[in-house]
Order: C-alpha cells, then structure tokens, then sequence
C-alpha cells in the first residue's frame, strides 16, 4: 500500500515538473515577442507628396444648360392643297421671303384673272359715271353703284391673291432649314409640317443657377461656353436675360446668353458647360484632389513634418493628420479655407493606408500630374 503512494507522488510530482516546465517556456516565448514587438519599428512608407501653394483663381460661376436658336419655327401650310413645286433642299440656307414650297393655284389663278377682269370693267363703269355725273347725266344713286362694284371687284382680287400667297410658302426670316418633310404630289392639311427653320448665328444658350447666385448675376457679363461637339473651343458670349422669377421647386434662377456661331458648330438642342465669369478674383491656397482624405466627420490631409528621432538621432519624415476647411474645386485641384499654411507639404497618393506618427519616405517619380484643366484621353 505505501509503494502505491509512493508511486503515485511520484508521478503527480513528476507531472508537476513537466507542466511547469512548459508553462515558464511559453511565458519566456511571450515575453520575448512581447519585447520585440515594444522594440520593432516598421520601415517608413514610400508616398508622393505635394506642398500647398497660393494661386490666383478666376471666379466664374458653372452651370449646365442646353442651346437654343435665336429665331425658329416648324414652318406648315396654312391652308390645305396639293404640292406642285419644292424650292429647297434639307439642310440649306435661305433668306427672308425666299418661296420654299408652292400648292397647287391653278383654280385660284384662274379665278384671279376673271376677278381681275371684271374689276378692270368696274374701274372703267366708275370712270364713265364720274364723267356723266359731271354732265349731270345721272343720278348720285347711279355713281354710288359704280363705286361700290368697283370696290368689290377689287376686294374679290384682294382675297384672292392672298389665298394664293397663303399657298405660298415663303421663309420669314433668315435662317438654316431642316430636313424636308414633305414631298411632290402630296396633298396638306392645314397646318401640317413642311421643315423647320432656324437662325444659328448668333445661338442662346439657357441655363439655371442657384438663387444665392443672383447677386452676382448681371446683363452683359461674359460668358464661357464649351461643348463636346467642339473639343477643345471656347465660345464667347454675354448674358442678355435673367427670368424675373425663380423657379418655386428648384430655388433656381433662369439666365439666358447669347453668343457668336458663325460656323455654326453649336446648334440647338446641345448640351452644354456654361461659366459666368466674374470680375473679381481671389487668391487660394490649393493642393491636388488627391492629398483629401474624405469623412463623414471631417475632411483631412497628412501634413509631413520632419524632425530628428529621440531614440535614434536620425532625421525622419513623420505624418500627422490635420483637418481642413474645402473650397471650391478647379480641375485637379482643390481650394483649402481653413486648416493648412501655404508650403506645407500633403501626402498625394496612398492617404487611406496611413495613420497618424508613421514614417515616411517621398518620391514623386510616379506621382500624378495635377493640371487646372485637364484633358483625360478618350480610351
């Protein structure tokens, strides 16, 4: 029975050893990782970097909007008839009074020339009658007829060479027309459409900007505008309208430009980019898009800073996240109003893997170039 006992002290005691054992050798192992890792300094990271500069900004105010002609209208027969000529060809310039399409007047015509000749007999029954009635040969009564045939004869000339002119379809203005929409033969109803006319040169340009903008708003102000199916031009122009009202669902302003196109590259119907340009300008403290670290609780940028470590006396490049103020954006490019001192230098490219205090290291052989107006490749 005690060498039982014995034995199994033996063994609890011996297990004792072996746990005890194992338990130091981890704590050893943990304290050790534990010190390397108190110990380890991560190597710095390689960023692009970019230092805040004051530029002088043009203020201009932008906006979207669409091109519309000076002058246009969908030209239609005013009244109904059959197609007998068609003086034009799509797409063509015309001038004023320049006859487009000629309906059928072939009865009118016909009738013009009876109506004609039967107020030529009226002018002539009205002259014998003037002379009688001088002779004292015939009543008042008979030269009041006179006249008043007369005046009917030439009133039924009248109505009918107006229904004639209504079948005459002439350009009101001058202009570039559209694609035809009727062809010989074709027999009108009134009012259907024949082909547009537009006058493109000058072209407005109509736009919307919000009503805080109002003030800034004045006729004559220049005008940029730009579009896609000029790449490249800018076209010059001026406000001539601003709406006397504002939009009740929008809060938005009505503004109306009119600009040169004698080339007449714009046409109506385009989209285009409008900027008000405004006289006056200010100077802004701007850093490339890139450098913003965006946030719903603030926006901010990695300041480098440089200064020599404590422990190790060598100079390094250290990080340090400052929030700021934005501005307006010019391509890009950023304005800052708050929150950085020109020539400080921002981090570029890469701001989401950084934190506060890391080390750093610049190069800007692959950095981005930043440009006011930049012009992407289409790919």
């Amino acid at each position: 029975m005690l060498k039982k006992i014995l034995v199994y002290t033996a063994t609890v005691f011996g297990l004792l050893i072996v746990v005890g054992t194992l338990v130091g050798t981890k704590l050893g192992q943990f304290s050790a990782m534990a010190a390397a890792g108190a110990s380890f300094v991560p190597p710095p990271e390689t960023v692009t970097a970019a230092s805040a500069t004051e530029e002088t900004w043009e203020n201009e105010l932008r906006a979207s909007g669409s091109l519309a002609p000076v002058q246009g209208v969908t030209l239609g027969a005013e009244m109904a008839g059959k197609v007998a000529t068609i003086s034009f060809e799509s797409g063509t310039q015309v001038a004023a009074g320049d006859v487009l399409v000629q309906l059928d007047v072939t009865n009118e015509l016909a009738q013009l020339r009876s109506a004609e000749a039967g107020a030529d007999l009226a002018k002539l029954n009205l002259t014998r009658s003037k002379e009688l009635r001088e002779k004292g040969t015939n009543s008042t009564s008979d030269l009041d007829a006179s006249e008043a045939q007369a005046k009917q004869a030439a009133a039924a000339t009248d109505g009918l060479r107006a229904i004639i002119g209504k079948k005459t379809i002439r350009a009101p203005f001058a202009g570039r027309l559209g694609l035809r929409l009727v062809n010989l033969g074709q027999i009108l109803k009134d009012g259907e459409a024949i082909v547009t006319l537009q006058t493109l040169d000058p072209i407005y340009a109509n736009f919307s900007l919000p009503q805080q903008n109002l003030a800034q708003l004045s006729v004559g102000a220049p005008v940029r505008v730009t579009s896609d199916a000029a790449p490249g031009e800018i076209f010059a122009g001026k406000i001539t309208a601003i709406a006397p009202e504002v939009d009740t669902a929008t809060r938005n302003v009505r503004v109306q430009a009119t600009l040169a196109n004698a080339a007449e590259k714009l046409r109506a119907g385009m989209f285009a980019s409008i900027a008000v340009v405004l006289p006056a300008t200010s100077k802004s403290l701007v850093i490339p898009s890139t450098a913003i670290l965006y946030a719903p609780y603030g926006d901010s940028v990695f300041v480098i800073s440089e200064g020599k470590n404590p422990k190790s006396g060598v100079v390094e490049k250290t990080i340090r996240q400052q929030f700021i103020r934005l501005g307006p954006v010019r391509g890009d490019y950023v304005s800052v109003l708050s929150g950085l001192k020109p020539g400080e230098q921002v981090v570029t490219t890469g701001v989401f893997k950084l934190r506060p205090g890391m080390t750093v290291n610049i190069d800007n052989t692959l950095a981005p170039k930043a440009e006011l107006a930049p012009k992407p490749d289409n790919t």
